[in-house]
Protein backbone atom coordinates (compact mmCIF):
# COMPACT_ATOMS: atom_id res chain seq x y z
CA UNK A 1 0.00 0.00 0.00
CA UNK A 2 1.20 3.47 -0.83
CA UNK A 3 1.71 5.59 2.26
CA UNK A 4 2.05 8.97 0.61
CA UNK A 5 -1.52 9.75 -0.49
CA UNK A 6 -3.56 8.47 -3.37
CA UNK A 7 -2.09 7.45 -6.70
CA UNK A 8 -3.30 9.41 -9.72
CA UNK A 9 -4.86 7.34 -12.50
CA UNK A 10 -2.80 7.61 -15.66
CA UNK A 11 -4.68 9.17 -18.57
CA UNK A 12 -4.68 6.90 -21.62
CA UNK A 13 -4.36 8.32 -25.14
CA UNK A 14 -7.17 7.40 -27.57
CA UNK A 15 -6.32 5.12 -30.48
CA UNK A 16 -5.16 6.84 -33.70
CA UNK A 17 -7.86 5.67 -36.17
CA UNK A 18 -11.16 5.65 -34.25
CA UNK A 19 -10.06 8.16 -31.57
CA UNK A 20 -11.59 5.95 -28.84
CA UNK A 21 -10.14 5.40 -25.35
CA UNK A 22 -11.89 2.05 -24.77
CA UNK A 23 -10.39 0.72 -28.01
CA UNK A 24 -6.96 1.99 -26.90
CA UNK A 25 -7.32 0.07 -23.62
CA UNK A 26 -8.31 -3.01 -25.61
CA UNK A 27 -5.23 -2.65 -27.85
CA UNK A 28 -2.99 -2.34 -24.79
CA UNK A 29 -4.46 -5.57 -23.34
CA UNK A 30 -3.95 -7.47 -26.60
CA UNK A 31 -0.37 -6.21 -26.93
CA UNK A 32 2.40 -8.69 -26.11
CA UNK A 33 6.05 -7.87 -25.44
CA UNK A 34 5.47 -4.17 -26.19
CA UNK A 35 4.59 -4.79 -29.85
CA UNK A 36 1.77 -2.30 -30.11
CA UNK A 37 1.72 -1.98 -33.91
CA UNK A 38 1.05 -5.72 -34.24
CA UNK A 39 -1.78 -5.52 -31.69
CA UNK A 40 -3.26 -2.50 -33.49
CA UNK A 41 -3.12 -4.32 -36.84
CA UNK A 42 -4.88 -7.38 -35.41
CA UNK A 43 -7.65 -5.31 -33.82
CA UNK A 44 -8.18 -3.07 -36.84
CA UNK A 45 -8.31 -6.18 -39.06
CA UNK A 46 -10.93 -7.70 -36.76
CA UNK A 47 -12.96 -4.46 -36.86
CA UNK A 48 -12.84 -4.58 -40.68
CA UNK A 49 -14.12 -8.18 -40.56
CA UNK A 50 -16.93 -7.09 -38.24
CA UNK A 51 -17.84 -4.34 -40.72
CA UNK A 52 -17.99 -6.87 -43.58
CA UNK A 53 -20.00 -9.47 -41.64
CA UNK A 54 -22.54 -7.23 -39.87
CA UNK A 55 -22.76 -4.21 -42.22
CA UNK A 56 -22.75 -1.98 -39.13
CA UNK A 57 -20.35 0.52 -37.63
CA UNK A 58 -17.62 -1.72 -36.10
CA UNK A 59 -16.98 0.71 -33.21
CA UNK A 60 -20.64 0.53 -32.16
CA UNK A 61 -20.55 -3.27 -32.35
CA UNK A 62 -17.34 -3.28 -30.28
CA UNK A 63 -18.75 -0.93 -27.61
CA UNK A 64 -22.03 -2.88 -27.38
CA UNK A 65 -20.10 -6.16 -27.10
CA UNK A 66 -18.03 -4.82 -24.20
CA UNK A 67 -21.18 -3.45 -22.52
CA UNK A 68 -22.89 -6.85 -22.87
CA UNK A 69 -19.95 -8.61 -21.19
CA UNK A 70 -19.58 -6.19 -18.24
CA UNK A 71 -20.54 -8.00 -15.00
CA UNK A 72 -22.77 -6.40 -12.38
CA UNK A 73 -21.87 -8.71 -9.47
CA UNK A 74 -18.89 -10.86 -8.51
CA UNK A 75 -17.85 -12.97 -5.53
CA UNK A 76 -14.83 -12.14 -3.37
CA UNK A 77 -13.29 -14.29 -0.67
CA UNK A 78 -13.69 -13.08 2.90
CA UNK A 79 -12.24 -14.89 5.91
CA UNK A 80 -14.55 -14.89 8.91
CA UNK A 81 -13.71 -16.97 11.96
CA UNK A 82 -11.34 -19.35 10.21
CA UNK A 83 -13.69 -20.03 7.29
CA UNK A 84 -13.46 -18.42 3.85
CA UNK A 85 -16.80 -17.28 2.44
CA UNK A 86 -17.54 -16.26 -1.13
CA UNK A 87 -19.25 -12.91 -0.56
CA UNK A 88 -21.20 -11.38 -3.49
CA UNK A 89 -20.37 -7.74 -4.18
CA UNK A 90 -21.23 -5.26 -6.91
CA UNK A 91 -18.42 -4.47 -9.36
CA UNK A 92 -17.20 -0.88 -9.65
CA UNK A 93 -17.06 0.83 -13.07
CA UNK A 94 -13.39 0.55 -14.01
CA UNK A 95 -13.22 -3.07 -12.93
CA UNK A 96 -16.33 -3.91 -14.99
CA UNK A 97 -14.59 -2.60 -18.09
CA UNK A 98 -11.33 -4.35 -17.25
CA UNK A 99 -13.02 -7.72 -16.65
CA UNK A 100 -15.05 -7.43 -19.85
CA UNK A 101 -11.94 -6.70 -21.94
CA UNK A 102 -10.01 -9.54 -20.28
CA UNK A 103 -12.82 -12.07 -20.79
CA UNK A 104 -13.31 -11.16 -24.46
CA UNK A 105 -9.59 -11.55 -25.19
CA UNK A 106 -9.30 -14.85 -23.28
CA UNK A 107 -12.34 -16.39 -24.94
CA UNK A 108 -11.07 -15.25 -28.35
CA UNK A 109 -7.71 -16.90 -27.64
CA UNK A 110 -9.45 -20.16 -26.68
CA UNK A 111 -11.32 -20.46 -30.00
CA UNK A 112 -10.25 -23.45 -32.08
CA UNK A 113 -7.52 -23.10 -34.71
CA UNK A 114 -9.33 -25.42 -37.12
CA UNK A 115 -12.18 -22.96 -37.56
CA UNK A 116 -10.21 -19.68 -37.44
CA UNK A 117 -6.70 -19.07 -38.72
CA UNK A 118 -5.65 -15.70 -37.28
CA UNK A 119 -6.25 -13.98 -33.95
CA UNK A 120 -8.06 -11.18 -35.82
CA UNK A 121 -10.63 -13.72 -37.09
CA UNK A 122 -11.07 -15.19 -33.60
CA UNK A 123 -11.47 -11.73 -32.07
CA UNK A 124 -13.99 -10.64 -34.71
CA UNK A 125 -16.04 -13.80 -34.10
CA UNK A 126 -15.93 -13.32 -30.32
CA UNK A 127 -16.93 -9.65 -30.56
CA UNK A 128 -19.86 -10.52 -32.84
CA UNK A 129 -20.88 -13.30 -30.42
CA UNK A 130 -20.67 -10.89 -27.46
CA UNK A 131 -22.70 -8.32 -29.44
CA UNK A 132 -25.39 -11.00 -29.88
CA UNK A 133 -25.18 -12.05 -26.18
CA UNK A 134 -23.51 -15.38 -26.98
CA UNK A 135 -20.02 -16.83 -26.80
CA UNK A 136 -17.41 -17.58 -24.17
CA UNK A 137 -17.19 -14.10 -22.63
CA UNK A 138 -20.96 -13.93 -22.05
CA UNK A 139 -20.84 -17.43 -20.54
CA UNK A 140 -18.11 -16.26 -18.14
CA UNK A 141 -20.25 -13.27 -17.12
CA UNK A 142 -23.29 -15.50 -16.54
CA UNK A 143 -21.19 -17.94 -14.47
CA UNK A 144 -19.96 -15.03 -12.33
CA UNK A 145 -23.52 -13.81 -11.80
CA UNK A 146 -24.67 -17.35 -10.98
CA UNK A 147 -21.93 -17.68 -8.34
CA UNK A 148 -22.98 -14.35 -6.80
CA UNK A 149 -26.62 -15.45 -6.77
CA UNK A 150 -25.77 -18.81 -5.19
CA UNK A 151 -23.80 -17.13 -2.40
CA UNK A 152 -26.38 -14.46 -1.65
CA UNK A 153 -26.75 -15.92 1.86
CA UNK A 154 -23.28 -14.57 2.74
CA UNK A 155 -24.05 -11.01 1.62
CA UNK A 156 -24.14 -9.85 5.24
CA UNK A 157 -20.34 -10.43 5.44
CA UNK A 158 -19.80 -7.52 3.05
CA UNK A 159 -17.18 -5.00 4.21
Amino acid sequence: MARSGTIKKREIQPDPIYNDKLLAKFINRVMRSGKKTIAEKQIYDSLEMIKEKTNQDPLLVFRQAVDNVKPQMEVRSRRVGGAAYQVPMSVRGERKESLAIRWIILSAQKKSNSEFHTFAEKLAAELIDAYNNQGGAIKKKEDTHRMAEANKAFAHFRW
